[in-house]
């Protein structure tokens, strides 16, 4: 093994700058000197041969991007299976294939190893380059580490970021429910992350509601844990009765003066979608085909099915993703990212390709799992978690 390459693709995580920082001080704890470069912009840099070097100085600095959210080499959305895409913008040109570019400026690179940094997006195209080398007769190792503050990767139990992610999704609830005193009969509607997968909505609405009973009130002066609580949360694995909630959150606000509720972007799009759609209105796409959320307004559209149902007065909208995924790791992700660095580095010495991450159909071990083996959008078993159904019960919407 003689050089390493790293790239952070896809959206933003709050692990992308740490993960970086544990790779480089694994490979320099067991092959010191050893040659290592990032591309920048992700797949865009790699496509456009843009990189850059870790010098001594950056590893003699690098713990410093622990304390960092975002990716100090950059990330970017680029499908190298879509030959349009990348033509247009600008990454390949007319007649070119966009993997044998990228193959091919790894093999001008002299690269060995390969990292790539993201979801199960970012690791098929790294499979497919991996693919590409070995049968044009270049080796290649590429080693993964799953990123997504959904965590939804699978076989994968925890992707790099996701406990963080809740931890910050809850604490920007912290703020903005004070806004309930802005206004009465005021309606608060939490958008939070989750394309196909609620298990962020969920997981932070758990934590805010324990980190709520830790609080103490004057209830003497008309504060409540009640009004500061969730009264509805609502996930794209569950089905929504909206006339049905609206009068269970039309009684909370009779009897309380205010409702929040948390909303994963991903519930009810099929329905959002096939209203948008009926009126005539186009749905933009990304480049993977996926529907761009924020055209979709998944919070504005809860509020505005439930605003008039439950009588209120001012309903506030506010989405936590941008805040929350942009954190610097927790202490809990920044063990799990420095065990996966140093797994991956392992693995690159072993030889092996795949990515790193607890298995959860191997007794959560932490392993290189076959990329044939990783898929994107696995579902939070909503149903079947206790915790979160507990709280279903406990707010009433079970």
């Amino acid at each position: 093994m003689k050089k390493v390459a790293i790239l952070t693709a896809g959206g933003v995580a709050p692990c992308l700058s740490s993960a970086i920082a544990a790779l480089i001080e694994k490979y320099d704890e067991l092959s010191p000197g050893i040659e290592i470069i990032c591309y920048r912009d992700g797949y865009k840099g790699l496509l456009l041969g843009d990189h850059v070097s870790v010098t001594h100085g950056v590893v003699e600095s690098v713990e410093l991007l622990y304390k960092f959210g975002g990716s100090p080499i950059g990330n970017s959305r680029v499908k190298l299976t879509n030959v349009e895409d990348c033509v247009r913008r600008g990454f390949v040109k007319e007649g070119q294939t966009p993997l044998a570019v990228a193959a091919e400026q790894l093999v001008r690179d002299k690269i060995d190893v390969l990292h790539a940094i993201g979801g199960d997006d970012t690791n098929s195209a790294a499979a497919n380059l991996e693919r590409h080398l070995r049968e044009n007769g270049h080796k290649l190792q590429v080693i993964g580490l799953p990123k997504t503050i959904d965590n939804d990767i699978s076989p994968v139990a925890h992707s790099l970021g996701a406990n963080t992610a809740a931890e910050q999704t809850a604490v920007f609830f912290e703020h903005i429910v004070a806004e309930t005193t802005a206004n009465p009969r005021m309606f608060i509607v939490h958008e939070v992350m989750g394309r196909k997968c609620g298990w962020l909505t969920a997981a932070s609405a758990m934590l805010y509601t324990k980190r709520l009973q830790e609080r103490e009130f004057i209830s003497s002066l008309g504060m409540s844990k009640e009004k500061y609580s969730i009264h509805g949360v609502y996930v794209p694995e569950m089905p929504v009765d909206v006339g049905k909630e609206a009068d269970r959150l039309r009684k909370i606000m009779d009897d309380i003066g205010c409702v929040n509720i948390f909303v994963s972007e991903g519930a009810c799009v099929d329905e959002i979608v096939a209203e948008i759609e009926a009126s005539g209105e186009k749905i933009a796409r990304d480049a993977f085909g996926h529907i761009k959320l924020d055209s979709v307004n998944p919070g504005q559209w809860f509020g505005s099915q439930f605003a008039k149902k439950i009588n209120a007065e001012k309903v506030l909208v506010q989405k936590s993703g941008y805040f929350a995924r942009s954190s610097p790791s927790n202490i809990y992700d920044i063990a799990l990212i420095n065990d996966s660095a140093a797994m991956a580095v392992k693995c690159a010495g072993a030889g092996e390709s795949g990515v790193i991450g607890l298995d959860e159909e191997d007794e959560n071990k932490m392993k290189c799992i076959d990329f044939s083996r990783i898929g994107g959008g696995k579902p939070f078993a909503a149903a079947k978690n206790a915790e979160f159904v507990n709280l279903l019960k406990q707010i009433g919407q079970l």
